[in-house]
Formats: C-alpha cells, structure tokens, sequence
C-alpha cells in the first residue's frame, strides 16, 4: 500500500500550518495510474492538485473539507480492490 501525502513543501510559511482537503477528483475505490491527479488540497489560499504516487486502487482516508497539517496522509493507492 502506498500513501498519498501532503507534501510540506507546499506550504511557505508555518505561521498556519494547515489546510483543507478541498475535494477529491477521484472516487473512493477506483483503479487510478501514477501521476493521475487524485485530490486538490487548499493551503494559504492556493490549490494544489495531488497525483496518484502509483497505480493501484485508490482509498480515500481524510474526506473534503477535512483540516490537514503538513506531511497529512490524506488516502492510500491498494494494489488489490478492498
């Protein structure tokens, strides 16, 4: 199993070290390949789009709207459908 995180580079300061998930661009379950955009994330007012780190069947573990901190796994990519 493979996570999805959120990469700490994405934030320039640590003043607010948070951010939302602003939604998934995949469904729960799905079969996704590596570096297919699978979630947006918001964090200091810009969005990031996250991509799939494998192929695999993809489980979403922190729902939209769902406050995140740097280093958040947000999903993990399965290589067997659950």
């Amino acid at each position: 199993m493979t996570k999805i995180s959120v990469d700490p580079a994405l934030w320039a300061t640590s003043l607010l070290p948070e951010g939302i998930v602003e939604m998934w661009l995949q469904p729960n379950g799905v079969f996704v390949e590596q570096g297919e955009p699978v979630a947006a994330v918001r964090i200091e007012g810009a969005l990031h789009e996250l991509a799939a780190p494998a192929n695999g069947w993809l489980t979403i573990d922190r729902k939209d709207n769902s406050v995140i901190e740097p280093g958040a796994v947000i999903g993990h990519i399965g290589h067997d459908k659950s």
